[in-house]
Protein backbone atom coordinates (compact mmCIF):
# COMPACT_ATOMS: atom_id res chain seq x y z
CA UNK A 1 0.00 0.00 0.00
CA UNK A 2 1.34 3.41 -0.81
CA UNK A 3 1.74 6.20 1.67
CA UNK A 4 -0.57 8.82 3.04
CA UNK A 5 2.58 10.69 4.08
CA UNK A 6 4.02 13.13 1.60
CA UNK A 7 7.63 14.32 1.38
CA UNK A 8 9.14 16.71 3.84
CA UNK A 9 8.88 20.38 2.90
CA UNK A 10 11.78 21.77 0.90
CA UNK A 11 12.79 18.53 -0.74
CA UNK A 12 12.42 19.10 -4.48
CA UNK A 13 13.47 15.58 -5.42
CA UNK A 14 11.13 14.13 -2.81
CA UNK A 15 8.30 16.26 -4.15
CA UNK A 16 8.95 14.99 -7.67
CA UNK A 17 8.86 11.39 -6.44
CA UNK A 18 5.62 12.05 -4.60
CA UNK A 19 3.97 13.61 -7.64
CA UNK A 20 5.23 10.73 -9.77
CA UNK A 21 3.61 8.23 -7.42
CA UNK A 22 0.35 10.16 -7.56
CA UNK A 23 0.40 10.17 -11.36
CA UNK A 24 1.13 6.43 -11.45
CA UNK A 25 -1.64 5.54 -9.02
CA UNK A 26 -3.66 8.45 -7.55
CA UNK A 27 -6.08 6.07 -5.82
CA UNK A 28 -3.31 4.81 -3.53
CA UNK A 29 -1.79 8.15 -2.50
CA UNK A 30 -3.99 9.74 0.13
CA UNK A 31 -2.05 12.96 0.81
CA UNK A 32 -2.12 16.16 -1.21
CA UNK A 33 0.53 18.11 0.72
CA UNK A 34 3.74 17.40 2.66
CA UNK A 35 3.33 16.05 6.19
CA UNK A 36 4.73 18.51 8.69
CA UNK A 37 7.71 17.81 10.90
CA UNK A 38 5.41 18.22 13.93
CA UNK A 39 3.06 15.47 12.78
CA UNK A 40 5.96 13.23 11.77
CA UNK A 41 7.68 13.72 15.13
CA UNK A 42 4.47 12.91 17.00
CA UNK A 43 4.13 9.62 15.12
CA UNK A 44 7.79 8.79 15.70
CA UNK A 45 7.43 9.07 19.48
CA UNK A 46 6.41 5.41 19.75
CA UNK A 47 9.84 4.37 18.42
CA UNK A 48 11.85 3.27 21.50
CA UNK A 49 14.89 5.42 22.18
CA UNK A 50 16.72 2.73 24.16
CA UNK A 51 17.76 -0.88 23.74
CA UNK A 52 17.63 -2.72 20.42
CA UNK A 53 14.11 -2.05 19.14
CA UNK A 54 12.62 -3.10 15.82
CA UNK A 55 10.44 -0.42 14.23
CA UNK A 56 8.44 -0.88 11.03
CA UNK A 57 6.86 1.79 8.84
CA UNK A 58 3.99 1.04 6.49
CA UNK A 59 3.63 3.31 3.48
CA UNK A 60 6.61 5.57 4.25
CA UNK A 61 6.36 7.37 0.91
CA UNK A 62 9.36 9.64 0.45
CA UNK A 63 10.32 9.64 4.11
CA UNK A 64 8.81 12.49 6.13
CA UNK A 65 8.20 10.18 9.09
CA UNK A 66 11.22 8.02 8.26
CA UNK A 67 13.52 10.94 9.00
CA UNK A 68 11.98 11.47 12.44
CA UNK A 69 12.06 7.76 13.30
CA UNK A 70 15.73 7.57 12.31
CA UNK A 71 16.46 10.48 14.65
CA UNK A 72 14.64 8.90 17.56
CA UNK A 73 15.28 5.16 17.35
CA UNK A 74 17.99 3.76 19.61
CA UNK A 75 21.39 3.34 17.90
CA UNK A 76 21.20 -0.44 18.24
CA UNK A 77 17.71 -0.60 16.75
CA UNK A 78 16.47 -1.84 13.41
CA UNK A 79 14.32 0.32 11.15
CA UNK A 80 12.35 -1.27 8.30
CA UNK A 81 9.96 0.39 5.86
CA UNK A 82 7.40 -1.31 3.60
CA UNK A 83 6.53 0.69 0.46
CA UNK A 84 4.38 -0.60 -2.39
CA UNK A 85 5.47 1.83 -5.10
CA UNK A 86 8.81 0.63 -6.62
CA UNK A 87 10.08 4.09 -7.58
CA UNK A 88 9.32 5.54 -4.16
CA UNK A 89 10.96 2.54 -2.51
CA UNK A 90 14.12 3.12 -4.54
CA UNK A 91 14.11 6.81 -3.68
CA UNK A 92 13.64 6.09 0.02
CA UNK A 93 16.53 3.63 0.02
CA UNK A 94 18.81 6.20 -1.60
CA UNK A 95 17.77 9.00 0.75
CA UNK A 96 17.78 6.82 3.90
CA UNK A 97 20.53 4.23 3.43
CA UNK A 98 20.32 3.14 7.07
CA UNK A 99 16.73 1.95 6.63
CA UNK A 100 15.87 -1.52 5.36
CA UNK A 101 13.37 -0.60 2.63
CA UNK A 102 11.06 -3.39 1.48
CA UNK A 103 9.21 -2.99 -1.82
CA UNK A 104 6.03 -4.88 -0.99
CA UNK A 105 2.41 -4.85 0.14
CA UNK A 106 1.57 -4.11 3.79
CA UNK A 107 -1.17 -6.74 3.55
CA UNK A 108 1.66 -9.32 3.47
CA UNK A 109 3.59 -7.79 6.38
CA UNK A 110 4.27 -10.97 8.34
CA UNK A 111 5.56 -12.71 5.24
CA UNK A 112 7.79 -9.78 4.25
CA UNK A 113 9.28 -9.55 7.76
CA UNK A 114 9.76 -13.32 8.04
CA UNK A 115 11.94 -13.16 4.94
CA UNK A 116 14.22 -10.92 7.01
CA UNK A 117 14.05 -13.13 10.10
CA UNK A 118 11.78 -10.68 11.93
CA UNK A 119 8.78 -12.13 13.77
CA UNK A 120 8.25 -9.56 16.53
CA UNK A 121 8.50 -5.77 16.43
CA UNK A 122 8.31 -3.04 19.05
CA UNK A 123 6.39 -0.49 17.00
CA UNK A 124 4.56 -0.13 13.71
CA UNK A 125 4.00 3.36 12.31
CA UNK A 126 1.62 3.74 9.40
CA UNK A 127 1.13 6.38 6.72
CA UNK A 128 -1.33 4.25 4.75
CA UNK A 129 -4.45 5.93 3.31
CA UNK A 130 -6.89 4.03 5.50
CA UNK A 131 -9.93 6.01 4.36
CA UNK A 132 -9.40 4.66 0.84
CA UNK A 133 -9.62 1.02 1.98
CA UNK A 134 -12.76 -1.03 2.52
CA UNK A 135 -13.32 -2.56 5.95
CA UNK A 136 -12.04 -5.99 4.93
CA UNK A 137 -8.72 -4.49 3.80
CA UNK A 138 -8.44 -2.39 6.97
CA UNK A 139 -9.03 -5.46 9.14
CA UNK A 140 -6.60 -7.59 7.13
CA UNK A 141 -3.73 -5.11 7.47
CA UNK A 142 -4.45 -4.42 11.14
CA UNK A 143 -4.48 -8.17 11.69
CA UNK A 144 -0.96 -8.30 10.29
CA UNK A 145 0.06 -5.43 12.58
CA UNK A 146 -1.34 -7.21 15.63
CA UNK A 147 0.50 -10.40 14.73
CA UNK A 148 3.90 -8.69 14.66
CA UNK A 149 3.43 -6.28 17.58
CA UNK A 150 1.85 -8.80 19.95
CA UNK A 151 0.84 -7.76 23.47
CA UNK A 152 3.80 -5.45 24.10
CA UNK A 153 4.23 -3.51 20.87
CA UNK A 154 2.58 -0.25 19.80
CA UNK A 155 0.88 1.00 16.67
CA UNK A 156 0.55 4.59 15.45
CA UNK A 157 -1.14 6.14 12.45
CA UNK A 158 -2.79 9.44 11.59
CA UNK A 159 -5.97 10.86 10.12
CA UNK A 160 -6.98 14.22 8.73
CA UNK A 161 -9.33 16.06 11.07
CA UNK A 162 -11.65 17.25 8.31
CA UNK A 163 -12.34 13.68 7.15
CA UNK A 164 -13.83 12.47 10.45
CA UNK A 165 -17.47 13.03 9.39
CA UNK A 166 -16.85 10.78 6.36
CA UNK A 167 -18.22 7.24 6.83
CA UNK A 168 -14.94 5.55 5.84
CA UNK A 169 -13.04 7.56 8.49
CA UNK A 170 -15.59 6.67 11.18
CA UNK A 171 -15.43 3.06 10.06
CA UNK A 172 -11.65 3.01 10.46
CA UNK A 173 -11.88 4.45 13.97
CA UNK A 174 -14.39 1.75 14.89
CA UNK A 175 -12.11 -0.90 13.40
CA UNK A 176 -9.22 0.35 15.53
CA UNK A 177 -11.40 0.15 18.63
CA UNK A 178 -12.40 -3.39 17.69
CA UNK A 179 -8.75 -4.35 17.27
CA UNK A 180 -7.04 -2.67 20.22
CA UNK A 181 -7.95 -2.30 23.88
CA UNK A 182 -6.30 1.15 24.03
CA UNK A 183 -6.89 3.68 21.24
CA UNK A 184 -5.82 7.24 22.06
CA UNK A 185 -6.38 10.17 19.71
CA UNK A 186 -3.84 12.94 20.16
CA UNK A 187 -4.49 16.63 19.89
CA UNK A 188 -4.80 18.00 16.39
CA UNK A 189 -1.60 19.20 14.75
CA UNK A 190 -2.88 22.47 13.33
CA UNK A 191 0.45 23.23 11.68
CA UNK A 192 -0.12 20.45 9.21
CA UNK A 193 -1.89 20.93 5.91
CA UNK A 194 -4.54 19.75 6.25
CA UNK A 195 -4.67 19.55 10.07
CA UNK A 196 -4.26 16.00 11.35
CA UNK A 197 -4.07 13.96 14.54
CA UNK A 198 -2.57 10.63 15.52
CA UNK A 199 -4.07 7.40 16.77
CA UNK A 200 -1.82 5.63 19.31
CA UNK A 201 -2.85 2.02 19.91
CA UNK A 202 -1.77 -0.75 22.27
CA UNK A 203 -2.86 -4.14 23.60
CA UNK A 204 -4.73 -6.09 20.91
CA UNK A 205 -8.13 -7.38 21.95
CA UNK A 206 -8.32 -11.13 22.36
CA UNK A 207 -10.60 -12.89 19.92
CA UNK A 208 -12.26 -16.26 20.28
Amino acid sequence: MSSESAPAPGGDSAWREFLGAWVRNPARVGAVWPSSSRLSARLARIAPGQGTPVVVELGPGTGAVTTEVSRRIAPGGRHLAVELDPAMARYLQRSHPGVDVINGDAAKLTELLAERDVTQVDAVISGLPWSLFDRATQRAILGQVVEVTGETGAFATFAYSHTMPIPSARRFKATLQETFDEVVATRTVWRNLPPAFCYLCRRPRLRD
